[in-house]
């Protein structure tokens, strides 16, 4: 018996992959590099494509070359599909010395939020920045993506020093008067044992971790996007694992809020491309977000447009039937010209920005705007996984 259920396990795991690159249902994945944000946090120094983390000690060391989730889509390109990914720890160098196709005079950058959201001083692309002062492309980039505020990413579970890390960035945001946005991400079978599996080892270790990275949150405003993908993506649990993984995020926004009542923290809603309003808002109220949560968050790391996501989240709300204080964000970070054509998951070409992270949206029951994913880190085509690449970056701030 042991070895059907090994095997139907496996076969299940297959098929979810394979519907996530588009060949059982058109869906494709856009993958979320570790490296989000200004400057992700507890990261590993040679995670390869596998997603295999190890823990850093400083809130502000470097982000892997490893990609985090991959998430369905219904609007891929069968040339990106197609294209093969680098090697794990491929070097990008060649890819940021070259040239620019296009050369353009700087645009105005998007307009912040009234300094309202917080940009974490230590990325990527701000080093990418400082260190080619001479690079045509170098101040589009710095005005466009580098000078935005962004979700910061914890996704090693590593105990003892997570409290650490999270308090470096919510402390830097209280001394910037701004909010943090930050996305915990280690929840075990995490990525349903694909390209970004990880996780801590199992759900009582994940509690633990996740009264660690509360005792970080401090008092002041914080907005967490809890674990991208862990509802969305959790029809590969069997029924068991999935009530368990339920009460365990349900648990761990209980922790956060209890830790700090002003966090608000938002539950994983996939995207407007992926599961039905009804069907979504299932997975919701299973998970406590209705009691537990503040709302829920979608599109992360994906291309769909704001008007859609918004309608979507709406949605998604109304099915859950209320409360009213319940509210929506919205990952805009590569949605400025929507989905691309079907096939397309991996750095797909003719994306662009989306609009600037605001809390100010100006639409019912949508609470932000924010940039999950930070632009111009590649999903693995480009250049390594999780790496920045300044020719995708480029191409979406001229999309």
């Amino acid at each position: 018996m042991g070895g059907v259920r090994t095997r139907r396990r496996a076969e299940r795991r297959e098929r979810r992959r394979a519907a996530r690159r588009g060949i059982m249902v058109g869906a494709a994945a856009a993958v979320v590099a570790v490296g989000t944000a200004m400057g992700m946090v507890s990261a590993a120094a040679g995670g390869d494509e596998r997603g295999r983390d190890t823990a850093r000690t400083a809130a502000t060391s470097r982000p892997p070359t490893a990609p985090l989730p991959a998430r369905p889509s219904l609007s891929p390109s069968p040339s990106m599909a197609s294209k093969s990914p680098p090697a794990p720890g491929a070097s990008p160098s060649a890819t940021a010395k070259s040239a620019p196709k296009r050369p353009v005079a700087p645009s105005p950058a998007p307009t912040p939020d009234g300094g309202l959201l917080y940009r974490h001083p230590d990325s990527q692309v701000i080093d990418w920045v400082r260190a080619h002062r001479g690079d045509p492309r170098r101040a589009l980039i710095e005005a466009r993506i580098a000078a935005q505020p962004a979700a910061v990413w914890f996704a090693v579970h590593n105990p003892g020093e997570i409290t650490r890390e999270v308090r470096t960035v919510t402390s830097g945001a209280v001394t910037a008067g701004r909010v943090p946005v930050l996305v915990p991400y280690a929840i075990p079978d995490r990525d349903c044992g694909g390209a970004s599996q990880g996780g801590a080892p199992d759900l009582d270790a994940y509690g633990r971790w996740m009264e660690e990275f509360a005792d970080g949150l401090g008092s002041a405003p914080v907005i967490v996007i809890l674990e991208p993908d862990s509802l969305a993506l959790s029809d590969c649990l069997s029924d068991a694992d999935r009530a368990a993984r339920n009460a365990a995020l349900a648990r761990a926004s209980r922790t956060l809020k209890a830790a700090n009542p002003r966090a608000k923290v938002y539950f994983d809603a996939g995207h407007s491309g992926w599961h039905s309003p009804a069907a979504m808002a299932g997975l919701l109220r299973a998970a406590g977000a209705v009691t537990s949560g503040d709302g829920i968050f979608t599109n992360v790391s994906n291309f769909h447009r704001t008007a859609d996501e918004a309608r979507y989240a709406r949605a998604v709300l109304g099915a859950l039937g209320g409360p009213a204080r319940l509210g929506a964000v919205i990952d805009t970070s590569r949605n400025g010209n929507g989905a691309p054509p079907a096939g397309a998951w991996c750095d797909p070409g003719g994306r662009a920005l989306g609009q600037a992270p605001t809390t100010r949206t100006g639409q019912a029951r949508i609470d932000a705007f924010l940039w999950i994913k930070l632009p111009g880190e590649s999903d693995g085509c480009r250049g390594a996984a999780g790496s920045f690449t300044p020719d995708y970056a480029y191409d979406l701030a001229t999309g």
